[in-house]
């Protein structure tokens, strides 16, 4: 059976909901401390699943050692006290109890968890080596630490009580649907997941993951879209007879060229600049550039994939067939500027989110 639902996870931009400095500096100081806290609940967490995966492959053990990871009140064969997941909770539990919520180690417990069985079989083939969680990592929460949501009328904006920390949301002239499913979260008509807050350049962000109601247009079986990727022009979309060409090489290859082009100018005037700071200082007219190539392409494959699928919806077309791109990704490999300048994998991963949320097919050829 189809789902009849889909998974949603919006960025919100978030503040604390206070006019006393010092209070906001201390929730601050909290969260700070949480997030490393998270940090090093994460590198915990995935090395006592990966030992426990391997101890099987241990070959120099006693042949006499019971290795079945399950709890030994349930198996007689089975080496732990506990399941597998909540070992590792209680071990957390351990470390960390009364310097962060339980709630957020539980819910980082069964996320983590949750992706290393998905990724077990890579790890224990060799292939990949387990994650390394740096310091910006999430704090996830679950959907009931979330208290008191109210609309202020006066901002029109929304707060809430999380932990205790009142926070209230800024979003500005949203372009987006945040707005939309902040209310539909207040009236009941969404249901909000557990999500997750992020400190990133002295800003915090909400995560919001919301689970709603696949939309279902009228789109008919017959009406076909076939899209061309290409560096020209980033997508050529003809459904029948309409041919529609959707972005260019002005606006997408030369403005990130552009980019590409003035860090580079800025990393050879670093030579140049006055040093006495160490490396931070020499390379201050650099830092800007650090994100921003990213930005631009993400901003940019998320406009170009919502206006094909805008297209599509406007024409009923319930199919979309990417046109020989398997070959096209094939002679990427080997052109070096194609792959360093146009990334199929990121705008393909958009046309296939937006499609399934639009009820659409999509057929990569």
């Amino acid at each position: 059976m189809k789902e009849t639902t889909i998974t949603t996870t919006r960025k919100i931009q978030i503040l604390v909901d206070s006019p006393d400095k010092d209070f906001i500096k201390d929730a601050y100081k909290t969260l700070s401390r949480w997030q490393a806290i998270c940090q090093r609940s994460a590198n915990y967490l995935f090395t006592h699943q990966f030992i426990q995966h391997q101890l099987k492959d241990m070959v120099y053990l006693r042949e006499d050692i019971q290795l079945k990871l399950a709890d030994w009140t349930t198996d007689p064969q089975g080496m732990l006290t506990t399941s597998r997941q909540n070992s590792t909770y209680r071990f957390l539990s351990s470390q960390f109890k009364g310097l962060i919520p339980m709630h957020i180690l539980n819910a980082l417990n069964h996320t983590l968890v949750s992706t290393y069985s998905q990724k077990a079989g890579a790890y224990q083939r060799g292939e990949e080596s387990i994650s390394n969680y740096k310091h910006d990592i999430p704090i996830p929460f679950l959907a009931e630490n979330v208290r008191r949501l109210t609309y202020i009328k006066e901002r029109n904006e929304y707060s809430f009580q999380l932990f205790s920390i009142p926070f209230r949301t800024y979003l500005g002239h949203d372009q987006v649907d945040k707005r939309r499913l902040m209310q539909q979260w207040l009236e009941g008509t969404v249901k909000f997941c557990g999500s997750s807050l992020r400190l990133a350049k002295r800003k915090l962000y909400l995560l919001a993951t919301f689970e709603q109601k696949k939309e279902r247009p009228v789109l008919s079986d017959e009406i076909i879209a076939e899209a061309s990727l290409s560096l020209d022009y980033p997508v050529v979309l003809t459904i029948g007879k309409a041919v529609f060409k959707v972005g260019n090489k002005e606006e997408f290859l030369y403005r990130r060229m552009a980019i590409q082009a003035a860090r580079q100018r800025a990393l050879s005037a670093a030579s140049f600049c006055r040093g006495g700071k160490g490396k931070k200082r020499k390379f201050q007219g650099t830092a800007k550039f650090k994100d921003i190539e990213r930005e631009f392409v993400r901003t940019k494959l998320h406009t170009y994939s919502k206006k094909v699928i805008d297209l599509c919806l406007a024409h009923n077309a319930a199919t979309l067939i990417l046109v020989n791109q398997t070959e096209k990704e094939e002679q990427a490999k080997n052109n070096t500027f194609v792959l360093r300048n146009w990334g199929y994998g990121g705008l393909k991963e958009k046309l296939a989110y937006k499609a399934a949320r639009a009820g659409i097919t999509i057929i990569t050829e």
